[in-house]
């Protein structure tokens, strides 16, 4: 079902393969992710792309360093369909980086650096990475787990390398004295050396792809709880990139995006960095996050929109440097990554309207299977416990678990979406990948999420819970979500939640309580 009923577009459905003809509600960029990026900065060179550390970076300088890394890695022997493995938090070279990847046709695997060491190893041969990037902090991790893997070049940056002068000078004295120096003869390509290295790249290095074409790898425990390459494409970040203006009308050019999400994450990547710098967005870099630091960012640069997960949320309630913030700048406020107990969104209600905002926390729901979200609450209406509607040309319907039978309206079953947004593949994995993507009579193809909820006539959806977590007591189905509702609601309790695998629910008291 989709409820975003304005006069659809006919047209060839431009995912998945499929040819027969779909009402499509939006028109989808075709090229590729750096094209989208591209398209932008041509038309508005001169606005500002995004922050880091108090320094503006405008598209036009954007797209000119992102060429200066595609010329590099051409340089040093990356070809089109090459793994390279970014491990970098949210800062300008990861930026460069991933786009300049895109940019020569080979494909970004996305992973988090602070991985343990055999973590980084299996995620290096998993996705048979010829050259990886990472931070100078982490290289030791990196040069230790070398020799077990195909890297043939391993690129270190530093976070000072993007700082101004005196933003520089205070990190030298501070965080970056904690860093252990990288010997001189240690056999990597320092970030300065390798744009030099471009300048030796006299050929054609831009790689013509289109929406169908892989872009990056994200890794995501899927429907069965192991880890697994999701193989993302050009076509579903550009889709998610219309979908999310599309569902936020409020949008204007320029609006301002705290991008604190991690880009290894579809949340951040996704929604955070290339829905904002395809349509013209201005992002709020985050590199090493922490509520506090979240908190400064929001007040400092009139942030208009932001997203986070609960428990990120949770923590800005209570910090005391938000008492008195003016929040009017606020267009957006989106939760997603777990589930929003319906007692934590009031208080985020309460807390928004107190600080001046004219909004309400917008809960939305999705898999790495489909990039990050798919489905979020309308900003013109809400209605308890729902996770909203589906995304424009986002098709959500509830089964018989295991099934294709479609159950009623308010009947409960397993969650399956379908739309522009659904992955290629799992990586090396076509038996699990035939048993999550499955083609149905209606022409689509769905995505088997494992999760349990409902549909209303309206076409709202509730979420109760991965099926697995699912509590059978008595006869009756009770999932840990709806224990956090109690038990948020209480006036000693701050907030609740569920270990993923572990029963019972651990909760911690408020400060306001004696006991």
């Amino acid at each position: 079902m989709n409820t975003w009923n304005d006069a659809p577009i006919t047209a060839k459905m431009p995912w998945k393969g499929h040819t027969e003809d779909i009402p499509l509600y939006l028109d989808y960029f075709q090229g590729s992710m750096f094209e989208a990026v591209e398209k932008i900065a041509k038309e508005h060179p001169n606005q500002v792309a995004f922050d880091f550390m108090g320094r503006p970076t405008t598209y036009r300088a954007l797209i000119e360093n992102i060429e200066k890394c595609a010329k590099s890695l051409r340089t040093i022997g990356v070809r089109e369909g090459d793994k390279v493995t970014i491990a970098m938090p949210n800062c300008p070279q990861a930026l460069y980086m991933l786009y300049a990847v895109n940019l020569i046709g080979a494909i970004a695997n996305m992973i988090h650096p602070l991985s343990a060491e055999k973590e980084i190893e299996h995620y290096l041969n998993f996705s048979e990475s010829v050259t990886a990037i990472t931070l100078d902090q982490f290289y030791g991790k990196f040069e230790r787990i070398r020799k077990n893997t195909k890297v043939v070049n391993i690129i270190i940056a530093s976070i000072k390398d993007a700082l101004s002068k005196p933003v520089k000078a205070g990190y030298m004295l501070t965080a970056g004295r904690k860093i252990e120096k990288i010997p001189k003869d240690a056999p990597v390509i320092r970030w300065k050396e390798f744009l030099r290295l471009g300048k030796a790249c006299f050929y054609n290095y831009k790689v013509q792809k289109g929406f169908s074409d892989t872009a990056v790898i994200l890794y995501s425990g899927g429907t069965t709880g192991t880890t697994k390459g999701i193989a993302l494409t050009n076509g579903n970040f550009n889709a998610l990139g219309a979908q999310i203006v599309a569902t936020n009308p409020m949008f204007r050019r320029g609006d301002k995006m705290l991008a604190a999400m991690p880009l290894f994450h579809g949340f951040g990547l996704g929604v955070c960095i290339h829905s904002m710098l395809c349509n013209g967005g201005r992002c709020i870099l985050i590199p090493r996050f922490t509520p506090k630091s979240y908190a400064k960012q929001i007040t400092k640069y009139q942030c208009n929109f932001i997203a986070g997960v609960p428990t990120l949320y949770e923590a800005l309630l209570r910090l005391p440097t938000m008492n008195g913030a003016d929040l009017s700048c606020l267009k957006g406020v989106f939760s997603g990554g777990d589930s929003l107990s319906i007692e934590l969104k009031k208080k985020l209600d309460t807390f928004l309207y107190d600080h001046n905002a004219k909004i309400q926390v917008r809960e939305g729901y999705g898999t790495t299977e489909t990039v990050t979200a798919c489905c979020l609450t309308p900003p013109h209406m809400s209605k308890e416990g729902s996770i909203g509607v589906p995304f424009p040309d986002t098709y959500i319907k509830i089964v018989k678990p295991g099934t294709d039978e479609e159950l009623p309206y308010g009947e409960e079953g397993e969650i399956l979406l379908a739309g522009p947004t659904v992955m290629k593949e799992y990586i090396n994995n076509e038996e699990e990948t035939n048993d999550t993507l499955r083609r149905h009579a209606d022409g689509l193809t769905w995505v088997y999420t494992g999760d349990l909820g409902t549909m209303d006539p309206e076409g709202f959806v509730f979420f109760r819970g991965r099926a697995k977590r699912m509590i059978v007591t008595s006869g009756y189905n009770v999932y840990p979500g709806q224990i956090e509702n109690i038990l948020d609601a209480h006036d000693f309790v701050q907030m609740s939640w569920s270990s993923a695998c572990r029963i019972p629910i651990r909760c911690r008291r408020s400060r306001r309580s004696s006991s």
